[in-house]
């Protein structure tokens, strides 16, 4: 059996991505002076940046795809898309279904749609330019994942956005849960009378993953 997330164009995209987002740790990257401003605003300033999620984050993103299969993938936070590449290949391979990614800054966009069509995948992802919260308005469920990796203090509204459009049983991905801007979005997903069943996963700064009921 083929799995695309070994082809070697898809590969190539990843390893040639990771390396690039290896270097911000090589210079000083720092969000802090941008805390305040808008996002908008710290979009535009750090698009150079890829804040990626790790290979052993994407590993399991890919694996959550295949075992639950959704119709529809949701991604709050593209960036250069490299987590969407994941995705993208799961939904390949399950042979159904539709990655929808979203990303603020007009640089990252371009770049995600690029990397997309180079690895093969532009087929089965479509991201969206915008603010999420409006972006995904008109986007019908029932949605079975969601990814949130994009500004920490908008994970939990754009969650709440999305509510009433998630499937029964549909997984909800945090990223990075180890910042302090999660511990809202933590305490919600953790409390069972908002309806989910959730547990954290020890990949680099962590990953909470949640199962709507």
């Amino acid at each position: 059996m083929t799995i695309t997330l070994h082809e070697d164009r898809v590969r190539e995209v990843l390893e040639r991505l990771f390396e690039a987002a290896g270097e911000d740790e090589t210079r000083e990257v720092s969000c802090g002076h941008w805390r305040e401003a808008g996002a908008q605003e710290r979009a535009d300033a750090l698009d150079s940046i890829y804040m990626p999620i790790s290979a052993r984050g994407g590993d399991l993103l890919y694996g959550l795809v295949r075992a639950c299969r959704p119709e529809t993938v949701v991604e709050f936070g593209t960036s250069y898309g490299i987590s969407t590449l994941y995705l993208a290949a799961a939904v390949r391979d399950n042979g159904r279904g539709h990655v929808y990614g979203t990303e603020l800054s007009a640089v990252k966009l371009a770049a995600a749609r690029a990397n997309l069509e180079e690895a093969g995948l532009g087929g089965v992802a479509t991201v969206l330019p915008g603010d999420a919260r409006q972006s995904l308005a008109g986007l019908e469920g029932p949605i079975g994942l969601v990814l949130l990796d994009g500004w920490k203090e908008l994970c939990l509204p754009v969650l709440r956005d999305l509510e009433p459009r998630l499937a029964p049983g549909a997984l909800v991905v945090a990223d990075d849960i180890d910042k302090e801007s999660m511990a809202g979005y933590l305490e919600y997903v953790r409390d069972p009378a908002n309806g989910y069943v959730s547990v954290a996963f020890p990949v680099e700064d962590g990953m909470e993953i949640s199962c709507r009921g």
